[in-house]
């Protein structure tokens, strides 16, 4: 009886690793998106998007990874386009919706900021998180009048394996996290009286952000 089990057994256990290293190394790109709340509070339009800086130094595109409770990486997560853009295009979605965006040409202000952190991962637990440094430089004289760093956060319950993949789940963490980023940023008292300190210029017309260019 026993050396019959112990040739199952084997064969069970190689299955189960042959498994582990089939889906060890695979690569989910995912895109991200803003959903404006409807509750947003607009602003001054003179205020166009400039260069952020990702300082994460994990590649470009990387955002996160699916790992075994050991620490395995099962599964990458990457973004579509270079996670400055991702960050960028947020900001972009946030000033439109509260009707502050404008082009370059026509703004006053140039909003600039360095990434210090986002990842989207999970352990046993998934979770996104973010940490941005946001910066309102004054056009022409490129005087930074405003700096501070914003952080947002969303977490789930434990992982239950067999519940289906993680990555949906990751996916929606990532955006809401920069989401709340943005949105404190953006809503933030001091930023909004720095802008209101100097008069309006012309107002530009700006091509609207469509879904999914995160």
């Amino acid at each position: 009886m026993i050396s019959a089990t112990f040739p199952v057994l084997r064969l069970a256990a190689a299955a189960a690793f042959a498994a582990l290293l089939s889906s060890c190394g695979s690569t989910s790109t995912i895109t991200l998106d803003y959903q404006p709340t409807g509750q947003t509070i607009t602003g001054p339009r003179k205020v166009a998007v400039g260069r952020f800086i990702d300082h994460r130094r994990v590649g470009s595109y990387h955002l996160g990874a699916v790992r075994t409770p050991i620490g395995t990486t099962m599964e990458e997560l990457t973004t579509r386009v270079p996670v400055e853009q991702v960050v960028r295009n947020a900001f972009a979605h946030g000033l439109s919706s509260r009707r502050m965006l404008t082009e370059q040409n026509g703004a006053q202000f140039i909003l600039t900021g360095e990434i210090l952190e986002f990842a989207a991962d999970q352990l046993v637990r998934p979770g996104a998180y973010a940490k941005v440094r946001v910066n309102l430089v004054r056009e022409g004289s490129g005087q930074i009048i405003f700096s501070r760093v914003y952080t947002g956060e969303r977490a789930g319950s434990a992982y239950l394996p067999g519940s289906g993949s993680p990555v949906p789940a990751l996916q929606e963490m990532a955006s809401r996290a920069l989401q709340d980023t943005v949105d404190k940023a953006l809503d933030d008292p001091s930023l909004r009286s720095r802008l209101s300190s100097f008069d309006g210029g012309r107002i530009r017309a700006n091509e609207p952000y469509g879904p999914n260019v995160l």
